[in-house]
């Protein structure tokens, strides 16, 4: 792999997301234009904001860069709560648009006169903009009401005696900027009520801004579980810089996991591999699935720890649970529409074939806005309860 590909990806990322993101603005300026009487000077400020906003993201990371954490982090909140709230007018206006649109195609076809129930321009401003405003609202405190997910396992592979073995996945973090102290701390708290015998964070637990994190790592750090904490690597932490990420992981108290197996005698193997960002960031290939699992021994309870919901068809009935992340069911609706279309495991619990398992968490943080609109974070609590084998 040539060492200029990063490059030449983030570029071509970087030209994609403002002609997208820039584009958007755009729709929503014509949409205030179109209703409100703007003066020159109105015009001129709304301009100026949208500008400023389309290029926040890029700013903040400058603004990290030279140290001035402070401009960048409330940068951050205004930005990236901004964007969310972008978003939501945008999909919200873009189907009153639809809707406008098919009045008027029916309204020619059949020369029927359907102007009394057409929305007017302010009406396609005025509904969007109370609506993303009320849902950015609820998603803003949504994002701080951690749920806890529960699944149960029965399985024959775990020791009669040990009974129950209780895992807890955490999953999508994103600590940095954003994602600080406060949210970090609803998260942990659910973790150390459940009192995991084994923790797991299945990627992206910093963000591709790491900033200064020593506080918020000591945290995660004195969080204990008897039989370990595991960790893998999510596409973020490549974003983020691999030396650095890895090293945030490690002050957590997590081991990671890349391309390897760790077997708990007697009870259970872990597994874990890198995200596929690997590729584009390092000059190596990943290990795949199979290759690493097969290092697991075929008697125990086999545990894939993967970020991406993706599933090597290769690999079924080599490991027992695939944990996952990195969709956030889309975080803010209808997002979750998009990423069910990129991911056929989207959320939540499936059976596969070969007695294999997955289950994909909403994530426990936020990325980009401090927002969760109609898909709450989790915690998530996986019991494996013993089983007869003949069951």
């Amino acid at each position: 792999m040539s060492g200029d590909q990063p490059k030449v990806g983030m570029t071509l990322f970087l030209l994609t997301f403002f002609l997208i993101y820039g584009g958007l603005h755009v729709y929503i300026f014509v949409k205030i234009k179109n209703a409100l009487p703007l003066g020159m000077l109105a015009r001129l400020f709304l301009m100026t904001f949208m500008i400023v906003m389309v290029f926040a993201p890029l700013s903040i990371r400058m603004l990290e860069r030279i140290n001035y954490e402070e401009p960048a982090r409330i940068l951050s909140y205004v930005g990236y709560t901004w964007t969310g709230i972008a978003f939501l007018f945008f999909s919200i206006a873009l189907v009153l648009d639809i809707y406008r649109l098919s009045l008027n195609i029916g309204g020619a076809m059949f020369s029927h006169d359907l102007s009394s129930v057409t929305p007017s321009a302010m009406h396609l401003f005025l509904i969007p903009m109370i609506c993303s405003a009320a849902f950015s609202t609820y998603g803003f405190f949504e994002a701080r009401s951690i749920r806890t997910e529960r699944l149960k396992i029965e399985t024959p592979k775990l020791p009669q005696e040990v009974g129950t073995l209780k895992i807890v996945q955490i999953s999508d973090v994103h600590l940095g900027l954003v994602v600080r102290e406060d949210r970090l701390g609803k998260i942990l708290n659910v973790v150390k009520r459940e009192q995991p015998d084994i923790f797991v964070s299945t990627g992206d637990l910093v963000d591709g801004q790491i900033c200064r994190l020593d506080g918020i790592l000591k945290m995660l750090d004195d969080v204990k579980a008897p039989y370990g904490k595991f960790a893998v690597t999510g596409n973020h932490e490549f974003y983020a810089g691999l030396k650095q990420a890895l090293e945030c992981t490690i002050k957590s108290g997590f081991t990671t996991l890349r391309g390897e197996t760790v077997t708990i005698p007697g009870l259970i193997t872990l597994a874990g591999v890198d995200d596929p960002a690997v590729r584009i960031y390092q000059t190596k290939n990943p290990v795949s699935d199979t290759a690493v699992l097969s290092q697991a021994p075929s008697d125990t309870f086999t545990v894939l720890l993967k970020h991406q919901p993706i599933v090597d068809k290769e690999s079924l009935g080599l490991f027992d649970l695939q944990l996952s992340g990195h969709t956030h069911r889309g975080q803010i609706f209808p997002f979750g529409l998009i990423t069910r279309l990129r991911y056929q495991y989207n959320a939540g619990y499936y059976r596969l074939e070969n007695g294999s398992h997955l289950y994909v968490s909403r994530g426990s943080g936020t990325w980009g806005p401090p927002i969760r609109f109609l898909s709450p974070p989790e915690v998530t609590v996986i019991e494996l309860v013993h089983a007869d084998a003949i069951k």
